[in-house]
């Protein structure tokens, strides 16, 4: 019994996927000797469709059914079938292309009866293309008329129910060309993405930002606390680290001479999968000569909207079913201000011992993490990061990072302990993380050091000793500012996704069984 559909609301008959696949391969199979006969090709790649589903529904959806008759409209399409109900001499189905679907009419008497037959034996994936006039349906549906029709790509296996799609969330993103072709959220999602990506860089050029890219491998990992992946190169003979941040490298061009720099690419870090984290994700990155953190957070906040509209149109976004509200000004709050807004900790945020014994209440264990150790800024940032993050809701600047866990960051005048630095929330996860950037080589060079003595004491994620940068600050860099965005979770925020796997095309998966 071949595969068979007769309705547009039924899915595939219910065999076993191996018989279906067979049965599509004979009907390849067939195609190939036709070919071979001299009767068509089964793979023609001489169709051009002229017309997109979505432009012609625009331009025509409204059109009354006579003028369209009058106008005699010729159009042409190609996509992948969608639907097919069959029904004697006459048949409709529907194509899908980039933009959208589109209705075909398709009659015996107008493609012929050979045509005819064949179009009948042809099954839902099939990619095709179609020409004929422009109509309406009985019920008001814009359609084409169809007087030639053509199968392009024969599909091989069977698509998912019409109406549960794919229901495991692995199959989604291990086959997103099958999420992609049956998914029209999905497609939104991915097509918002483009926009902002577009829209972020075409922001950055009207300021006067010049877009560069840097280099992949690193011989040194820099930029970021994070563990990289390792990976050799046989002609150097030496190992080579994939980038976990491009920072180190924008600030040469800034030393170079090139005082606005952004790229916009991969970073590689070593670490967990969650719904998060992917260990290959998406950054932008930039880097003013001139400014300081605060002129950084007043163009971060633009940039976002401007994003933010481009992409989706709106500025008043939902995620989790709980409002997100981008059109008033960004809250700023030092690390310690939020501890008091968002807790209980009142005037002891300011007490290093009732912070240790808070921490330990928490769960925290004094052998494991060193408390005993630890500044007083550095326990507030733990405490900050167990009890306030994911109650910044809004978007919020958070200000002035120790200086011990910020080694690129430029210190405070006034207090020396603590960075102008800042990071960017929005639901409760970090956004953004900017700063004004040390431009003291000597500073920069005892920074290294301390990180170099951290890693030895068994922190894997502190940075190495960069000679080269250090040797790059040694000709001076001006006063400047930098920021990285995190393409990806700004996405989730977006489109409401909960997981970063629903917003990177292809993201990190355990190895298929």
């Amino acid at each position: 019994m071949s595969e068979n559909h007769t309705t547009p609301e039924t899915a595939p008959v219910a065999h076993d996927e191996n018989q279906l696949i067979a049965e599509r391969r004979e009907k390849l199979k067939a195609l190939r000797e036709a070919q071979r006969q001299g009767k068509g090709v089964a793979f023609p790649n001489d169709f051009k469709p002229a017309d997109r589903a979505a432009a012609l529904i625009a331009a025509h959806a409204d059109q009354d059914a006579t003028d369209l008759e009058a106008a005699a409209i010729t159009v042409s399409v190609g996509g992948r079938m969608m639907l097919k109900r069959v029904m004697g001499k006459a048949s409709f189905a529907t194509v899908q292309d980039a933009t959208g679907r589109i209705q075909l009419y398709v009659t015996r008497d107008t493609v012929g009866e050979e045509v005819y037959a064949d179009f009948k034996k042809w099954d839902l994936g099939d990619i095709i293309g179609a020409e004929g006039l422009l109509m309406k349906t009985k019920t008001g549906e814009l359609s084409i008329k169809v007087s030639k029709i053509r199968m392009l790509t024969k599909s091989l296996r069977p698509m998912p129910d019409k109406f549960h799609g794919m229901a495991d969330l692995e199959q989604k993103v291990r086959q997103r060309y099958v999420d992609l072709m049956t998914d029209e959220e999905a497609r939104k999602r991915f097509v918002a993405r483009s926009k902002a990506v577009s829209g972020i860089r075409e922001f950055m050029v009207e300021h006067g930002f010049l877009e560069v890219e840097t280099p992949m491998l690193h011989p040194i990992p820099g930029g970021a606390n994070a563990k990289p992946f390792i990976t050799h190169h046989n002609a150097l003979d030496q190992e080579m680290y994939l980038r976990i941040a491009p920072e180190l490298y924008l600030k040469r061009l800034i030393v170079g001479g090139f005082e606005r720099v952004f790229e916009i690419n991969r970073n590689f870090r070593n670490e967990g999968v969650s719904v998060r984290h992917n260990p290959e994700f998406t950054m932008m990155e930039f880097y003013a000569a001139y400014w300081n953190y605060r002129d950084l957070m007043d163009y971060t906040e633009a940039l976002i909207r401007d994003a933010a509209m481009k992409a989706v149109g709106t500025l008043e976004l939902t995620y989790g079913g709980k409002p997100v509200d981008l059109t008033q000004p960004f809250e700023r709050l030092t690390i310690t201000e939020a501890i008091v807004k968002y807790t209980d900790a009142g005037e002891n945020v300011g007490n290093r011992e009732w912070l240790t014994n808070a921490l330990k209440k928490l769960g925290m264990k004094e052998e494991k993490d060193k408390l005993a150790g630890r500044t007083l800024a550095s326990l507030q940032v733990l405490y900050f990061e167990e009890l306030v993050e994911d109650k910044l809701w809004n978007p919020t600047f958070i200000m002035e990072h120790p200086t011990e866990i910020s080694p690129l960051a430029r210190a405070n005048d006034d207090r020396p302990e603590v960075t102008e630095r800042f990071e960017l929330y929005i639901t409760g996860r970090e956004f953004g993380n900017g700063f004004s950037e040390l431009n003291d080589a000597e500073d920069q060079a005892a920074r290294f050091n301390a990180q170099v003595a951290a890693k030895d004491g068994g922190d894997d994620e502190a940075m190495y000793y960069d000679h080269d940068f250090v040797r790059a600050l040694e000709y001076g860099m001006p006063p400047t500012g930098g920021c990285g965005i995190g393409i990806d979770r700004f996405m989730m925020l977006l489109t409401d996704s909960a997981s970063i796997r629903d917003i990177i095309l292809f993201p990190a998966l355990r190895r298929e069984q």
